[in-house]
């Protein structure tokens, strides 16, 4: 049924919930399993993010060990990406690269409170394939 599992996170409890989920999946349906994180560079404008490396290095880095700690709580395979720019327009060019079947994320990010995220309802919205939420 799935061939190809993505989960995209935040870090976030809720992109947590989601990447059990995905894992869960990919191991049921023996699919390879991608995980990405984007450093949302929207959220501080470009012109700041621009002289400031110090900010991307950072982000990048916890998007890494994000990452890494979902490839180590894993029994099977995982590829991991990070990638810059806008997340929702990021995540559904990545799902379309690798043809994901599936695509889980977090209903609320890091931010958004009690209300489903902003990048979960972009996504949703522009991605033109499966979309699960948790």
């Amino acid at each position: 049924m799935y061939e190809t599992v993505l989960v995209a996170t935040d870090g976030s409890e809720s992109a947590t919930r989601a990447t059990d989920h995905a894992l869960d999946l990919a191991s049921t349906f023996d699919a390879d399993f991608h995980a990405i994180y984007v450093v949302d560079t929207r959220r501080y404008g470009k012109s700041t993010l621009a002289d400031t490396e110090d900010v991307i290095t950072g982000l990048r880095e916890r998007g890494q060990d994000i990452l890494d700690d979902i490839a180590a709580q894993a029994d099977i395979d995982v590829t991991i990406e990070i990638h810059d720019g806008r997340p929702h327009e990021v995540i559904g060019e990545y799902a379309n690269q690798i043809d994901a079947d599936l695509l889980l994320l977090g209903n609320r990010g890091m931010d958004s409170g009690g209300e489903i995220g902003s990048t979960a309802e972009r996504v949703v919205r522009y991605v033109d394939r499966p979309v699960m939420t948790a």
